[in-house]
């Protein structure tokens, strides 16, 4: 909860990443407050009584809503898929306008390696953007696991994230009212 609202603030590529390994972790934990107070917030040091019966409130209300929304085994939360929602619009307003030219030229240099992993993505075909976040998710997860990486997927997730790095700072520019005003 602390560090969602932060990310949220800051770097919404992050927010949302952070939010899918919050749903997995939920799920990790049967969707069970109990397990969760005794496994994560109770882990947490230099946290007030208040703080952690807020962000107890908080897994409970994400798990309702896992609940509510049917995805207590996978899925991402409405409130997660509007955002990639947002970052979609936006991705498409920025291609159509020619004031951006250098983001559609960082778009292009990605889309071979998101074509290359939508080809391998079976009958899963997510759209560009949410296939960025699948990879830079599946990074995280190959990370936290200690899978060896290959230099291929290396390099495929570096162009990825500096894409989506772009994306983010526009959407930033763009709740400030600051980057399709600014002339």
């Amino acid at each position: 909860m602390i560090i969602a609202s932060e990310k949220r603030k800051n770097n919404i590529a992050e927010y949302l990443l952070y939010m899918w390994q919050i749903e997995d972790i939920i799920r990790a934990n049967n969707l069970d407050i109990e397990r969760i107070k005794t496994n994560i917030i109770d882990r947490y040091n230099g946290i007030t009584p208040e703080q952690r019966h807020e962000m107890a409130e908080w897994y409970e209300s994400l798990i309702d809503m896992m609940r509510r929304e049917g995805i207590e085994k996978k899925g991402h939360l409405q409130i997660n898929k509007n955002i990639l929602s947002s970052l979609v619009a936006l991705h498409q307003a920025l291609l159509k306008d020619p004031k951006f030219a250098d983001y559609s030229a960082e778009f292009y240099r990605t889309l071979p390696y998101i074509v290359e992993l939508r080809s391998k993505s079976g009958e899963d075909k997510s759209g560009e953007i949410e296939t960025c976040f699948n990879a830079l998710y599946g990074m995280l997860m190959m990370r936290l696991s200690q899978k060896e990486i290959t230099p291929q997927t290396a390099e495929a997730i570096k162009q990825i994230s500096h894409f989506i790095a772009v994306l983010s700072h526009n959407f930033k520019l763009d709740e400030c009212d600051k980057l399709f005003n600014e002339e």
